[in-house]
């Protein structure tokens, strides 16, 4: 026997080769494919797609039926003005304090309400005093006097109101022109003001 250890002989390529692994073969179209011929979403795509929102591609349409709402609120705001429908009123006449201030206001007589009427009136007459000079100046210094004690009987009427209104609702509850508001509808002529009246003469509210 030989001192050295004889070399293992190893055939041709066996050292340094790799084991092969089976290749998976590669799914075909028609197992990625779903039932509907469409690859099949995934979850966050699915939920995204199921949050978009539902948008008229016509703009024509979309114009017509927001011409319809347009037309519809100004309906029911229309009808509100009324009826005194709290629901429609513009935001200017809505709340308990303003509804007050306006029964508080129908209720009285005020001599403000007529000084339009009578204004009109007054400029018509000075048309044809023409001739008259001195009967035109009479005419001018009455309407100013009609005016001065329809302001000073509205300030008056919202003075009283304002009591009424921090005895019934608090100081906070009344909004900083809510005098304002009062004195101003007590220039217009019963008929003539927006929303319409919903008490009586003489029913004050409580």
């Amino acid at each position: 026997m030989a001192r050295g250890t004889a070399a293992l002989a190893y055939p041709a390529g066996v050292i340094g080769r790799r084991k092969s692994t089976p290749t998976e073969p590669e799914p075909s179209v028609e197992e990625v494919r779903t039932g509907k011929g469409r690859p099949t979403p995934k979850r966050k795509e699915a939920e995204a797609q199921n949050r978009r929102p539902l948008v008229v591609n016509d703009r024509k349409e979309a114009k017509r039926r927001a011409r319809e709402v347009r037309n519809e609120a100004y309906m029911r705001q229309r009808q509100a003005m009324i009826t005194g429908d709290e629901r429609y009123l513009p935001v200017r006449d809505k709340g308990p304090v303003r509804r007050y201030a306006r029964d508080y206001v129908d209720a009285r007589w005020s001599i403000a309400e007529f000084f339009m009427p009578f204004a009109l009136l007054m400029i018509v007459a000075m048309m044809f005093a023409g001739r008259f000079p001195q009967f035109a100046e009479i005419m001018v210094l009455g309407m100013y006097a009609v005016l001065l004690v329809a302001i000073a009987d509205s300030l008056i009427m919202v003075f009283f109101l304002k009591r009424r209104l921090r005895a019934k609702f608090g100081d906070k509850a009344i909004a900083p022109w809510t005098g304002f508001y009062a004195f101003g509808r007590s220039f217009y002529w019963r008929r003539l003001r927006q929303p319409k009246p919903q008490v009586k003469r003489g029913q004050y509210p409580s």
